[in-house]
């Protein structure tokens, strides 16, 4: 099912962007967005690219938009890490080379490599960046979204 967005739902799109990742007036009001409901996922599509989708009712940037515009805090993972988080794995303290101090625990955040600095997943973070710092082990941040996932190869021109 694909519907098109009316100047308030894009509106109303916009308050929950900015709201949730800092970022006012992300969409114009004369983009033309679709919803696109697959019956497992709900994407917001423009132009052909699928731009956000929704994880338990919240909208979640997709990895291939933060290819291009990263608005979310991010969190630096060693080079070992990176084919078992591009996997889908969820992320582990001993791993993890960079954190933002300023992740609050719930936020989501982009896992990056540490060498190139490339988007590998959306996760949930588990504690604030603080919390993470001073931990030696334990999973801090869940998985939502990878590189190679259904999400990531979504297609809306299919």
């Amino acid at each position: 099912m694909k519907k098109q967005l009316s100047k308030t739902d894009v509106e109303k799109l916009n308050e929950e962007i900015n709201t949730r990742f800092g970022k006012p007036d992300f969409f114009h009001k004369k983009d033309q967005l679709l919803l696109v409901d697959t019956g497992k996922h709900q994407f917001i599509v423009r132009d052909k690219q699928p731009l956000f989708f929704y994880h338990d009712g919240k909208l979640v940037p997709n990895l291939k938009m933060l290819l291009q515009q990263n608005i979310l805090k991010t969190v630096a993972v060693d080079m070992g890490a990176v084919k078992f988080v591009a996997s889908g794995a969820d992320v582990m303290r001993p791993g993890i080379k960079e954190i933002d101090p300023a992740i609050k625990k719930d936020d989501l955040v982009v896992v990056v490599d540490i060498t190139h600095k490339k988007p590998l997943c959306v996760a949930h973070a588990q504690f604030s960046g603080e919390e993470m710092q001073k931990m030696g082990k334990g999973k801090v941040l869940k998985n939502v979204h990878y590189v190679g996932d259904e999400i990531w190869k979504f297609d809306p021109a299919a």
